[in-house]
């Protein structure tokens, strides 16, 4: 028998979406949680093994650390925001359950190795990169000199045993889907433009494109496209629509879904027959019989990441599109009847009050159903991070999130502070959201479905409430500064 296993994404702060599955871990201005995807690969391949997903199945600290103490080996996916908080709970995990042999996986983690296992030593060891199959070896009893990918201490000294291979045969793993079906509540899980309830899931691993801000390429499942056969993908879908009849959407939520022609519309014509409502991501370089085939086959909703109005600052970021393919993938996405969840991002390189203006006036000519707004987190491992530290751009506190986990504004540039990026995500959406289109599309939709009337409604409470909050915030940062430079004078 295996060591008897616990996968955890852990507690942390109050609907904090952080791990295993999260592009951009923070506090949501609305509560939101993804499925720990990376952590039900491992779990689903050891037997006696559970996946306790904490935030969303509000599982309290305390609580975590009793159910810690029935198991031998503990797997804990972190966070760069959630790390500081996620050492202290290994170490009282540790302290209840002395025998427990404690792993750390994730982004924080693969890119910081030597520097996590010095501020822990109650971690055990950790993974870089993908860690499927290095966990589950350690827990077969494979000893960790043998374990390729993992970095532990050894007599004071910190041990990198070489870099695991990047995994092939994505169709070897287990089915996710499974997993969640023996440990998960599906109910709890909620992003705002999905259908509820709703089940997401990963066909690929890795993304070509070269996105300097994009975490989990530069840090976890690497740039190398390795795609599940469609055969495969189909088969995990056809017995999770009989697992769930009642979710109303299966979310693919790979790095680019749709970036390879050929296989999206194989897959298409294999998901077409099962009669699924599906969502997914894309760029905007999909063209519009690949957008058609996707659509026939049940296709509904694409996460589109826009980032910038500006061709310049998309240049800079090396999102490898421009604008007007931007203009014309919205348009054929419209004429499909496709609805769109549109990300941007406030305070990437060569942003001025100027091009937020662009961006923000460039959102409201594509019209899209929904929209997020993000500042720019760099992130240790990615090559806007290197950019900012090089360039003197990082606040200097560095701080990526408040104390309630909400994202700040930790980049700042020659003429634009970090409290304008804040405020500029703020009045973005203000912007956005309160034209009187937008305003009739949101109470048409909430008119003719009830539940999501009542969802709305509670959203649309917690935002507000938010906004207010952060506001306020944001004021008294400039309050701060204004006092401090009239004290210089």
């Amino acid at each position: 028998m295996p060591l008897k296993t616990l996968f955890l994404n852990p507690p942390s702060f109050e609907n904090f979406d952080g791990g295993a599955g999260s592009r951009w871990p923070a506090t949501r201005e609305i509560e939101s949680y993804w499925y720990p995807v990376w952590l039900a690969y491992p779990a689903g391949m050891l037997e006696g093994a559970r996946l306790l997903d904490a935030p969303p199945h509000h599982v309290s600290g305390d609580e975590t650390i009793q159910v810690a103490q029935e198991y031998d080996f503990l797997v804990l996916f972190t966070s760069t925001p959630g790390f500081p908080g996620d050492i202290l709970l290994a170490r009282a995990i540790k302290q209840k359950n002395p025998k427990i042999k404690i792993a750390f996986v994730g982004p924080h983690v693969s890119v910081l190795p030597e520097k996590s296992l010095r501020d822990c030593p109650e971690i055990d060891f950790v993974c870089r990169k993908e860690f499927d199959y290095a966990v589950v070896d350690y827990a077969n009893g494979k000893p960790l000199a043998d374990i390729a990918g993992v970095s532990y201490l050894k007599d004071g000294k910190v041990v990198h045993n070489p870099d695991a291979p990047q995994i092939q045969d994505l169709d070897a793993l287990p089915h996710v889907t499974e997993v969640y079906k023996r440990d998960l509540d599906v109910t709890r899980y909620n992003v705002p433009f999905l259908l509820n309830p709703f089940v997401s899931l990963y066909t690929t691993r890795g993304c070509p494109a070269q996105c300097t801000f994009c975490l989990w390429p530069q840090t976890l499942s690497g740039h190398p496209w390795r795609k599940r056969s469609s055969d495969d993908v189909a088969r995990e879908m056809a017995k999770a629509k009989q697992l769930w009849p009642e979710v109303k959407e299966f979310f693919f939520d790979d790095d680019t879904f749709n970036i390879q022609k050929a296989r999206t519309v194989e897959l298409c014509e294999k998901l077409k027959p099962l009669g699924l409502t599906w969502s997914c991501t894309s760029r905007v370089t999909t063209d519009f019989e690949t957008l058609k085939a996707m659509k026939d086959a049940g296709c509904r909703l694409l996460i589109v990441g826009y980032e910038s109005g500006d061709q310049q600052i998309l240049k800079n970021i090396k999102k490898g599109a421009t604008i007007e393919r931007a203009r014309q993938f919205t348009k054929d996405c419209h004429k499909l009847g496709l609805v769109i969840h549109g990300d941007f991002i406030m305070g990437l390189p060569g942003e001025t009050h100027q091009t937020i203006n662009n961006t923000i006036a460039f959102a409201k000519e594509l019209d899209v159903e929904t929209i997020q707004v993000s500042v720019a987190h760099a992130y240790p491992g990615t090559e806007l991070y290197d950019y900012a530290v090089k360039n003197g751009f990082m606040v200097g506190d560095n701080k990526m999130v408040d104390e309630g986990g909400h994202q700040l504004a930790h980049i700042q540039y020659p003429g634009l502070p970090a409290d304008d990026i804040l405020s500029a995500v703020h009045r973005f959406y203000d912007e956005y959201y309160f034209r009187p289109k937008a305003v009739y599309r949101i109470l048409k939709n909430a008119m003719f479905d009830s539940n999501d009337r009542k969802r709305l409604y509670k959203e649309a409470k917690t935002f507000l409430k938010l906004r207010h909050a952060r506001n306020k915030m944001v004021k008294k940062h400039s309050d701060d500064a204004a006092a401090a430079e009239l004290m210089k004078a």
